[in-house]
């Protein structure tokens, strides 16, 4: 709920326009995690001809004005203490909760901006049949608050481009957290997902019964 306010409160300071690259939602959907789960396609994965230059980003943002790319206007809605914003979109000061791994970071050169799944993952879960624009919509999507995510450097190599079956964060307490903004996401652009993935998925979801998923569908 912070992390929505504070990104609305940013995107209002900046007085947002539309966005460079558009992707519209339909109305949000709020419903328990098991049954989003159950809502993702299942389909087996290839990685064959993924190229990370497939996704533009980061592009001019949400405010092609404000001189800030997407990472930028990320850091800046996610601040938990907001950063200065100089010439050229330089930013000093600022303090930001890394959620992953519960580290309070202080500079913004010691977070990544994490795509919640991953964009090799993406690729893998039907990215790879998308047109060149809806890939760079999808790697700059600040329509969802949990598409693109600050956290450590060091977590978000951790994680890579590894799925849950592989990696979960290293703050168990919000595992469940984690998983409904990875389903969410998945959901949101209609990506696939494999039967070992749900498998895990269902896993973590069974230790998280009050957990639930609330996402829009990106057109």
């Amino acid at each position: 709920m912070l992390k929505t306010v504070l990104r609305g409160l940013a995107a209002a300071a900046l007085a947002v326009p539309p966005l460079t690259v558009s992707t519209p939602a339909q109305a949000a959907e709020t419903l328990p995690l098991t049954k989003a789960i159950g809502r993702l396609p299942v389909a087996d994965e290839s990685r064959e001809g993924y190229d990370r230059d497939a996704f533009r980003h980061w592009n001019a943002g949400a405010n092609p004005s404000d001189g800030c790319n997407t990472r930028a206007e990320v850091l800046i809605a996610e601040a938990v203490e907001p950063p200065t914003v100089g010439p050229r979109c330089r930013l000093t000061g600022g303090l930001w909760w890394s959620y992953y791994d519960q580290v309070w970071v202080t500079s913004a050169s010691g977070l990544d901006i994490d795509h919640m799944v991953p964009l090799a993952e993406s690729w893998d879960s039907g990215a790879f049949a998308w047109t060149a624009q809806r890939r760079e919509a999808y790697a700059n999507d600040q329509g969802s608050a949990v598409s693109l995510v600050a956290v450590t450097a060091r977590s978000n190599r951790s994680k890579a481009d590894q799925d849950p079956t592989q990696w979960l964060p290293s703050a168990a307490e919000v595992h469940c957290r984690y998983v409904a903004e990875w389903v969410a996401t998945k959901l949101r652009w209609s990506l696939t997902a494999d039967e070992a993935e749900v498998a895990a998925l269902e896993m973590t979801a069974a230790g998280c019964p009050d957990q639930s998923v609330t996402y829009e569908s990106a057109l």
